[in-house]
């Protein structure tokens, strides 16, 4: 299975160990890293169990957005409510829907820090929400536990064969190319004072939420963001002078 986990600013070394455990034991082995504030460290290595080559091939990066550069589809976990809504699955309808994106490209599962799960700036860079279902009085679980669930799930879903879709003619816009399409967006509409400098994250979180749901592909980006640098106000000035 080509999914790539990435765990975010984890701040216990045993628990990268045994995520990555839990990736081997169900096939998975692209493990990423962001921030991570002990790593590489023996325990991690203690708990990682027979799976060293994971911790191995893990790629540490500064930012969430530098390890989903490549990605073209994206399931952030989360167990916290949000102001704004999300598209949300559960794991269990979340893996076929993986499975069948990593066939257009790479998908990726992003599990939060242990104590403040993932940022609203960090769900910005997702498709989806993933929820795990657990008991509404006790819902405490431990990062590798909820990595061993998505793998586990992710694992039946390969088995049972992920949906029938065709390679489309042209691939999904990654994560880096919809990171340039967003700011070269919030430039264009801040120039046309749509959107108020001072205060845009609201509306650019609604912006992102729209077009994580369409999944365009990288034709349409390079059209729309042609269209964006029609409208540049300073164009017509630039190629006169």
């Amino acid at each position: 299975m080509d999914i790539r986990i990435v765990l975010v600013g984890t701040t216990h070394p045993g628990n990268i160990g045994a995520a990555a455990r839990a990736m081997k034991n169900m096939g998975l082995s692209d493990l990423a890293l962001v921030r991570p504030r002990y790593f590489p460290h023996e325990e991690a290595t203690a708990r990682a169990s027979g799976a060293e080559d994971v911790l191995a091939r893990a790629r540490v990066a500064a930012t969430l957005a530098d390890a989903l550069a490549d990605c073209t589809y994206v399931a952030g976990a989360s167990a916290r409510a949000r102001t704004i809504g999300w598209p949300s699955m559960t794991p269990r309808e979340c893996a076929p829907r993986l499975l069948a994106e990593s066939v257009n490209g790479k998908a990726a599962v992003v599990f939060g820090p242990e104590k403040s799960g993932l940022s609203n700036a960090d769900l910005d860079q997702c498709h989806t929400l993933l929820t795990i279902p657990t008991n509404p009085d006790f819902s405490s679980l431990n990062l590798a536990m909820a990595v061993q669930v998505m793998t586990y799930e992710l694992r039946v879903a390969g088995m049972h064969g992920s949906p029938d879709q065709a390679e489309p003619a042209v691939r999904l816009a990654t994560g880096e190319e919809m990171e340039h399409f967003y700011e070269h967006l919030e430039q264009v509409l801040t120039a046309s004072r749509f959107l108020d400098p001072d205060n845009p994250r609201h509306l650019m979180r609604r912006l992102r939420r729209l077009f994580a749901r369409a999944l365009p592909d990288q034709n349409e980006i390079n059209i729309l963001r042609g269209i964006f640098a029609s409208l540049d106000p300073h164009r017509e000035r630039r190629s006169d002078e």
